[in-house]
């Protein structure tokens, strides 16, 4: 039993190392890539899903719907994506991926694959496939 809670605390400890240090690097020159972290988000859902909703995205998130609307309207502005007639219901909206908004995501992800990649140099592949199958499976259970 004691060993399970000095695991449990490793990981909450860990965890909340991982988080502050990815919040000062976000908020760092050091950031990865032109966009922010908001937006490369929601710029990779699209890109993934195609055309979706304020709605749809806000769900995946778990955000309020006003915040996403805020933060699509913001990369509308920016030319990043554009307003589309939904494809089921005619009378709502969809975003899609402008040309200027794949060009800016695979920038970015591409710096961030490439850091990644030198953070994690002195890990053999399988380490990092172990580490990428276990933050796949704390983002899913998170969600719970």
């Amino acid at each position: 039993m004691s060993e399970d809670k000095n695991a449990i605390g490793v990981i909450e400890y860990e965890v909340s190392l991982l988080v502050r240090r990815s919040i000062s690097i976000s908020n760092s020159e050091k950031r990865i890539g032109n966009l922010e972290r908001s937006a490369y988000l929601l710029l990779r859902q699209l890109d993934e899903s195609g055309p979706v909703g304020v709605k749809a995205l806000a769900d995946e998130f778990r955000l309020d719907i006003s915040t996403v609307s805020r933060q699509t309207a913001g990369l509308e502005a920016k030319g990043l994506v554009k307003r589309i007639p939904d494809p089921v219901d005619g009378r709502a909206s969809s975003f899609v991926l402008t040309e200027e908004g794949k060009r800016q995501l695979e920038e970015t992800k591409q710096a961030r694959v490439e850091r990644y990649d030198l953070w994690l140099k002195d890990w053999t592949e399988e380490e990092r496939k172990l580490f990428g199958e276990l933050l796949t499976r704390a983002n899913r259970t998170f969600l719970d």
